[in-house]
């Protein structure tokens, strides 16, 4: 009778765990929800860049971006963040880049920053600062201008989403893209709009909080 007890408890404590919050399962991808005065951005995580997916993860757990701001903005390019809110630019290390040719800047897509090829020509990424993309619609004058001055060829399917949904084709092969937005191209837009000033920083803060909530 005590064994069965024993049993009993144990399963009624199973039971209870799996009641708690949903669990990312193998086929799921990461979501995270940037929260800011102007709304929620929700964010999915690609697992085919994982060394950019699990080093975001940690900074979010961590605290590092909790308070930060969007302290770049350029209206039809895109919006940056990534500093802390203690004023550090990055936590001091690099992310190996993980440039793939399926993942290009289209409107909504999560990237990693970065220095430049002269002096970082393995393109690794900054640690903590990203960008999420605005950019605009483009024509197919636009991809000649574009394909003449990068010396690189757009995939026909990129050109078509770069017609319809815009994005920034310019930067495709030169940084990583490790997600993209799922909810909240709108809060995009309104802070691609904020006034900005020196630096194309916000002339007030666009402060923002990031949680993962899957």
């Amino acid at each position: 009778m005590k064994k069965l007890a024993s049993l009993l408890l144990i399963i009624s404590a199973l039971t209870l765990t799996s009641c708690g919050a949903p669990k990312k399962t193998s086929n799921e991808n990461t979501l995270v929800k940037i929260s800011t005065e102007y709304g929620d951005i929700t964010l999915k995580l690609y697992d085919e860049t994982p060394k950019h997916r699990d080093n975001f993860i940690k900074l979010i757990q961590e605290g590092w971006y909790e308070g930060s701001t969007f302290h770049r903005v350029i209206n039809q390019f895109m919006i940056q963040g990534g500093g802390s809110a203690k004023g550090e630019d990055d936590p001091g290390y690099k992310v190996d880049a993980e440039i793939l040719p399926q993942f290009f800047h289209k409107k909504g897509v999560l990237a990693a920053a970065r220095q430049g090829d002269d002096v970082n020509p393995e393109r690794a990424s900054s640690s903590s600062q990203f960008y999420i993309v605005q950019g605009r619609k483009f024509t197919d004058d636009d991809f000649a201008a574009v394909e003449a001055r990068t010396g690189m060829l757009i995939p026909e399917e990129h050109k078509e989403v770069y017609r319809t949904i815009g994005g920034t084709p310019h930067l495709d092969g030169a940084y990583t893209v490790f997600g993209e937005v799922t909810e909240g191209l709108d809060v995009v837009d309104k802070i691609a709009a904020v006034e900005t000033g020196r630096g194309d920083k916000p002339v007030k803060d666009v402060k923002m909080s990031i949680k993962i909530i899957r």
